[in-house]
């Protein structure tokens, strides 16, 4: 029996849901569930469709992107979540989709600006586009290279990946990320309606001003905040 089954079957609840959220079509996405203490990761396997998805399909990977076990190719995108996972510590669940809305904000190289309080309950920032990345990095190792571009624009912007736990990246889709698998599929899921309320907004008004700050402010903290009241007491 695997040493790593529990972690495969996070990993395979992750990705199941994907596509029960309609955040991929057909083999369009990935997620990857981590164990900080072994320095390992579960993503899946690559080109696998998800109704044939097997928790004993998922693949185990180190931090460093070489396969620990598994007898199946992992995802094209492993050295994306490999970077994340060895650079930043507090990273437990990592979501890639090339879900629609999502995907076109990041085919547009365009941040998804934060225009109303369903926004602001999740983060007090617009969700940042990386730009597309150069050609030297293009032409190296790709996958590696995007986790560095993600890493690159949170450093550029002064954004703490603890706090923004979402990203496009110009012209490819969405990465999305959390403490735990389940909280980085529902950033995913955020994510995808925020950015499909933001472009029907712009539909709608093309001037529409963004949310000011003390609503930001308001609808942030009282879901996070200190004094927050969102929810029942544990």
């Amino acid at each position: 029996m695997s040493d790593f089954k529990e972690l495969k079957e996070t990993a395979y609840r992750s990705n199941m849901r994907l596509p029960e959220l309609g955040l991929v079509l057909f083999t369009f996405g990935n997620a990857s569930a981590a164990d900080r203490d072994r320095e390992v990761f579960a993503i899946k396997p690559s080109g696998v469709p998800y109704e044939e998805l097997r928790v004993e399909d998922i693949v185990i990977v180190d931090f460093d992107g070489n396969v620990v076990e598994g007898d199946m190719r992992p995802s094209s995108d492993t050295e994306t979540h490999a970077v994340l996972y060895k650079h930043w510590e507090h990273v437990g669940g990592i979501v890639h989709t090339h879900s629609t809305y999502g995907t076109a904000w990041a085919q547009t190289q365009k941040d998804i600006p934060i225009m109303g309080t369903t926004h602001a309950d999740h983060l007090t920032q617009d969700i940042p586009c990386a730009p597309p990345m150069s050609d030297e990095r293009i032409q190296g190792d790709y996958e590696e290279q995007t986790g560095y571009q993600i890493m690159d624009v949170f450093e550029d912007r002064g954004l703490s990946y603890e706090e923004v736990e979402m990203v496009l990246v110009g012209n490819h889709a969405p990465f999305t990320w959390g403490k735990t698998a389940k909280k980085a599929v529902y950033n995913s899921a955020v994510l995808e309606e925020v950015a499909k309320m933001a472009y029907l907004t712009l539909q709608i008004n093309p001037e529409a001003p963004r949310l000011k700050e003390t609503l930001i402010k308001k609808h942030w903290e009282r879901k996070h905040g200190d004094d927050a009241y969102y929810g029942q007491e544990n």
